[in-house]
């Protein structure tokens, strides 16, 4: 049931954007026309209707949405006019917010609402990156504690622990959109209890951390489904969350996923400075396996940059920490993912990125027959990702036939996943193959797989 609003977002987003009904209306129906849906009238009293409480035409809500940059599976999720209220979100709010408790219990509230992007594109930038890598970096721990509500003990924070790790391998087997309804789901009781309970400052600690993780796994979780914006959000929320609970280990795994996420939006040194920020505090970091993912993201932003010898000097940084690492059960359990053949997946993509496809196919058979194994069970989209690589590798050498079959593989893996990442790739795969139609294996893969 839509709540009741004071005023209709609509004219709040008029008053914002400083404009009349009547120029809204033009630009709405321009991009209505643009967008395939036709023809849409003009006159001023369609937007009073619609502000008296007429729902608009779904085709109008959803050129409305592309307007605004709102993802259309909001408008069928909230429905009018609640998801209209994500455009009036103040995007601005979790950069300003002070580094104190009270400050990130600001940001996890504000973080509680539910996605708020614009699908695709990176909204940070590269100063305000810097300016939150250095806050982390440098903010003070302070006492957690809390002694105002029902007093609860170390067992909460325990269980929270406990379906975290149960949350992460929900992305696993069901996808990132349905892990992030959970994820947000539980960030919110986490706030909840954060605000409305008494605790030491053991457990306020431990709380602090489930909500940086909660918030880490929401900003993969977004990043994997093409939101980018609400992803750096979600990071950068992640950080305050770390600072707050004293995990600088969390936090540096909350920068190898946010570099992560620049260098694949074209912003390989965005990515380096956030790297960089995190191994300036690498004493403080108590996990090789993090060390070795950031040596790792290193050396993908180098190859991303043009830079050869920088980035195969960060991946033998990042296979020396993984062998320093010892046994994944003493590890953090966020970082089960992290094998010597994910080591070998990301230097593939490197030599593929750098001009050596050769050199690529031999990291990618390393991957999957070392004694430490790429996991393609587990990592079910990540292996697909990784396979199209590999028949892009095929296909630089000019074996159009062990391309295709590779390919073949990659669409298997591929096809049914959510994941946006995971069809963008197969979409630039088939670019790449489209070049080479006139031979006849890749032209009936093509026709195959149209």
């Amino acid at each position: 049931m839509v709540p009741v609003l004071e005023r209709h977002p609509l004219h709040s987003l008029l008053a914002r954007e400083h404009t009349t009904a009547a120029a809204y209306l033009k630009r709405l129906a321009d991009r209505h026309r643009a967008l395939g849906y036709g023809q849409m009238a003009c006159r001023k009293e369609k937007f009073s209707r619609w502000i008296a409480g007429t729902e608009p035409e779904l085709s109008a809500q959803l050129a409305m949405a592309d307007l605004h940059g709102i993802d259309p599976e909001q408008v069928h999720r909230r429905g009018w006019p609640a998801w209209l209220l994500l455009a009036l979100h103040d995007t601005a709010r979790v950069w300003e917010l002070p580094w104190t408790v009270a400050g990130t219990v600001e940001a996890l509230e504000d973080a509680g609402g539910g996605p708020v992007d614009r699908r695709g594109f990176v909204i940070t930038s590269l100063g305000t990156l810097a300016a939150t890598g250095a806050h982390w970096a440098a903010t003070t721990p302070a006492a957690v504690g809390a002694t105002r509500g029902r007093r609860i003990g170390q067992g909460a924070a325990t269980l929270f622990e406990t379906r975290l790790e149960t949350l992460r391998h929900l992305d696993d087997a069901v996808g990132s959109s349905h892990a992030y309804d959970a994820a947000l789901a539980e960030l919110r009781l986490i706030t909840g209890v954060l605000k409305e309970n008494s605790y030491s400052e053991a457990t306020g600690r431990r709380l602090y951390a489930a909500a940086a993780e909660t918030s880490r796994l929401l900003g993969w979780c977004a990043y994997d489904n093409g939101r980018l914006a609400d992803a750096e959000k979600r990071f950068a929320t992640s950080l305050r969350a770390a600072a707050t609970g004293h995990d600088a280990t969390l936090g540096a795994s909350t920068l190898a996923f946010w570099a992560n996420l620049r260098y694949s939006a074209g912003d390989p040194y965005g990515a380096l400075g956030l790297i960089e920020r995190a191994l300036d505090n690498r004493h403080k970091i108590a996990s090789g396996r993090v060390l070795a993912m950031l040596h790792a993201r290193q050396a993908r932003a180098h190859s991303k940059a043009g830079e050869a010898k920088a980035a195969y000097r960060a991946l033998d940084a990042a296979f020396t920490a993984y062998d320093r690492a010892g046994p994944a059960a003493g590890d953090v359990p966020s970082m089960y993912w992290m094998t010597h053949g994910e080591a070998h997946e990301v230097a593939a993509s490197c030599a593929l990125t750098l001009g050596e496809p050769a050199r690529a196919l031999e990291h990618f058979d390393a991957a999957l027959r070392h004694e430490d194994p790429y996991d393609t069970r587990t990592e079910a989209r990540g292996a697909g990702i990784y396979l199209a690589r590999q028949a892009e590798a095929h296909l630089a050498l000019g074996d159009l036939d062990a391309a295709v079959d590779v390919a073949g593989l990659a669409i298997e893996q591929l096809g049914g996943a959510d994941s946006a990442r995971g069809t963008s790739t197969l979409a630039d795969l088939r670019g790449r193959l489209a070049a080479h139609r006139a031979a006849r294996p890749v032209a009936d893969f093509l026709d195959l797989t149209a």
